[in-house]
């Protein structure tokens, strides 16, 4: 993927501020486990195709196929088994700023993981983070007593938020020891589906699909877009810039999330969202400001 860092950077950040909204369609008839194995499965064998196609190396070792493995469970498996799940009762605006947050977090396991120090202005970002949240979810926090099915849901995505930022450090692992991005991904979107299917099974979800035009051409979109090229450019940009300067992405998919969720899920805006959207985004300024 020849392209400059801007070009990386804007290829995401216009999909995935989409994909939240996109999800929706996924959500219904088939069981969000199911729904995230298709798309997952589907980008990894188209993938492999095409890393065939143009006789990229496929041959990798063992323990490189455990660490494409534990990307995939990550990146593409629980993280997006979890988002689906919090998208049933939570608005997709709601999601994407949420996971702006994954910025702090990149940073707190970079150092942790990757032995990248982190700066005093990170505490400063990520304390104004945690009120922006707090904030943005302040109606649902002041009613976890009266709405426990809810209450659920902002845990499950939390968690995903997490998992997500985990995900992110063993791509920028698995470049270090020179992984192709390509390759990597085909084969951890793969995994990330076939685990995601097991879970599935496991628990017992009944295997179904949906045939209508909704649900098959948002799956091609999230597989392809969502998934191939926007997943194939950001994780490039993490090899070229660093996983917490990569995390900037984060911060257009919520202004174009929520502009979907005004439009089509008649989100309205109350004093405590747009405070909690401002500190969660200056909190993300502060921490990638050079």
């Amino acid at each position: 993927m020849r392209l400059s860092s801007t070009s990386l950077f804007a290829i995401p950040a216009l999909i995935w501020g989409s994909t939240f909204f996109v999800i929706k369609f996924q959500l219904g008839e088939v069981d969000p486990t199911w729904s995230v194995s298709y798309r997952f499965v589907l980008a990894g064998v188209i993938l492999l195709i095409y890393s065939k196609l143009r006789k990229l190396n496929l041959n990798f070792s063992s323990r490189e196929h455990l660490r494409m493995a534990l990307q995939g469970s990550l990146l593409f498996g629980f993280n997006y088994w979890f988002v689906y799940i919090a998208e049933q009762e939570l608005v997709s605006a709601l999601v994407a700023v949420m996971f702006s947050c994954i910025i702090f977090l990149n940073v707190f396991f970079g150092r942790i993981f990757l032995k990248k120090l982190a700066e005093k202005k990170v505490y400063i970002g990520a304390l104004l983070g945690i009120l922006g949240t707090l904030l943005l979810f302040r109606q649902e926090l002041l009613g976890l007593g009266k709405a426990d099915f809810k209450a659920f849901h902002l845990t499950i995505c939390f968690v995903s938020v997490i998992i997500a930022s985990l995900g992110n450090i063993a791509s920028a692992f698995n470049q270090k020891k020179s992984m192709p991005v390509i390759q990597t991904n085909a084969f951890g979107m793969l995994y990330g589906g076939i685990i995601i299917a097991i879970m599935a099974l496991v628990t017992g979800s009944e295997m179904s699909i949906d045939i209508s035009f909704s649900y098959l051409s948002s799956l091609l979109y999230l597989s392809i877009f969502g998934s191939i090229i926007a997943f194939g450019s950001y994780l490039t940009l993490i090899g070229k810039i660093g996983a917490d300067k990569a995390g900037y992405v984060l911060l257009v998919i919520p202004v174009i999330a929520v502009s979907l969720s005004v439009v089509f899920e008649d989100y309205l805006f109350g004093w405590h969202l747009i405070v909690g959207m401002i500190l969660i985004l200056g909190g993300n300024i502060i921490v990638l400001k050079k």
